[in-house]
């Protein structure tokens, strides 16, 4: 099982973040990605932008599924008034 530890690291090393959450959920992960640098980018590429430094563990079958979730900081702001 790959440490969360490591996940959030991948991700911090390549997407200028403000929060990066990563969740075990047995059989696969959740990731929530809060970054400005998903300004102006369609779903799509924001999903590939995370994908990115994952795709290393995705190969290797250290993840097998997951689930991405991102926001800009705004939008981030927005959703925490929500929970």
């Amino acid at each position: 099982m790959l440490d969360i530890s490591i996940i959030e690291n991948a991700i911090k090393e390549k997407i200028n973040t403000f929060e990066v959450r990563v969740k075990n959920e047995g059989s696969h992960y959740e990731i929530i990605v809060v970054s400005n640098d998903f300004s102006d980018l369609t779903p799509v590429k924001k999903q590939q932008l995370v994908y990115g430094p994952l795709t290393e563990f995705i190969s290797t079958n250290d993840i097998h599924a997951v689930t991405i979730k991102t926001f800009t900081l705004k939008e981030w702001e927005l959703q925490k008034k929500l929970l």
